[in-house]
């Protein structure tokens, strides 16, 4: 029989959980930036878990070497990358902090002008479409500055997280084994098989799929970049590496690239001629990223990602769209790991289920 001390109780324990996972949220948003490094570095040792195998296997190394090496490789490229991009970064900023905000005013309402006049010229109306008055009084050029000195204060304050992701990423490797058999203190007996040959299954294919990803992104860097270089685009090499970066969001990543790219290089061209040369060498550049876009699409990304995860092309899309529609972009960026571990999962414990056979065949 329910009395007033059972009710009691159960509100105690009811109140206890909420606090408890309300303190549990509140905690885990206080370090979310360590989350963050975690997540990172679990994905850099994903893609640096064949590299440390290459080196034992194939040359030799010992593991500690060869975690050594590994870690090597990635402060290598990341240290290239800022070396390429923050000289020319700083320099940029600098000019637009002293003097140029005010020219760069005087070429952007001198371009806005140029395509009122190109649309009049064949007989549109751009005084009805927008109000080029009105934009030009709302843009604020002095913004520009601020917003590349926030960026360079980013930077400062990136070298700190970086150095918590390489030591992380430094002790996943080089202590996997150990983690695996701390892993398997806390499986419960009965489905310790199970587990193990999922992690283990898990970790092949995401690592083939991060080196999937790499491949692809370098494959749209040097498409770009040779699109950008035959239409003198200056800057080639930062618009072509920040274009392929927006290519990990899947479909919609591409579309933003082609709409920066053209920005870039209507900005690239301030104060020439809109109808002889702005326009025509946008259009070129737009068509371009279309080709470089239509050539990643159907080829090199249905390729590469097939291949990392043992999913057909077509399987890829159907997830990637069902993600995005229901958690948006980020869903879309983790849909296909997400999907192949679930995949992985679903094999191993429910291996009668005719949905999952049909599924998982390749894996």
């Amino acid at each position: 029989m329910i009395n007033s001390k059972i009710i009691a109780n159960g509100i105690i324990r009811a109140l206890v959980i909420i606090v408890a996972s309300a303190l549990g949220i509140y905690f885990l948003y206080q370090i979310q930036s360590v989350l963050i490094y975690l997540v990172v570095s679990l994905i850099l040792t994903l893609i640096g878990n064949p590299f440390l195998d290459f080196f034992k296997k194939r040359l030799k190394f010992s593991h500690n070497l060869a975690t050594i090496t590994t870690i090597a490789i990635f402060v290598a490229i990341i240290f290239g990358i800022i070396i390429l991009f923050v000289p020319l970064i700083t320099s940029q900023s600098q000019n637009l902090s002293l003097l140029n905000t005010r020219e760069i005013e005087q070429n952007a309402i001198e371009l806005i002008n140029q395509i009122n006049a190109f649309l009049e010229s064949h007989h549109i109306n751009a005084k009805k479409i927008l109000n080029f008055n009105s934009i030009t009084s709302k843009i604020n050029f002095g913004v520009i500055p601020n917003f590349l000195n926030s960026i360079l204060g980013t930077i400062s304050s990136f070298g700190m997280g970086l150095a918590s992701v390489l030591f992380i990423t430094f002790f996943f490797l080089k202590d996997r084994v150990l983690f695996i058999v701390g892993a398997k203190k806390l499986i419960p007996d009965s489905h310790e098989e199970q587990i193990l040959n999922s992690l283990e299954k898990i970790n092949h294919l995401l690592s083939r799929y991060f080196i999937g990803l790499l491949l692809q992104l370098f494959i749209v860097f040097l498409l770009y970049l040779i699109v950008l270089l035959i239409f003198g685009i200056p800057n080639a090499i930062i618009i072509a590496f920040l274009c392929a970066v927006l290519n990990i969001i899947p479909y919609i990543g591409p579309l933003i690239a082609s709409v920066l790219a053209a920005i870039l290089s209507m900005i690239s061209h301030l104060g020439s001629d809109f109808q002889t040369e702005i326009l025509p060498t946008t259009i070129y550049v737009l068509i371009g990223f279309w080709i470089v876009q239509l050539i990643d699409n159907n080829l090199s990304q249905p390729i590469i990602f097939s291949k990392s995860v043992s999913s057909h092309p077509l399987e890829i899309f159907l997830v990637i769209l069902i993600a995005g529609f229901l958690f948006g972009i980020l869903g879309m960026v983790i849909a296909v790991p997400l999907y192949t571990i679930l995949k992985v999962i679903g094999k191993e414990f429910f291996p009668d289920n005719k949905i999952i056979q049909l599924l998982t065949k390749d894996i």
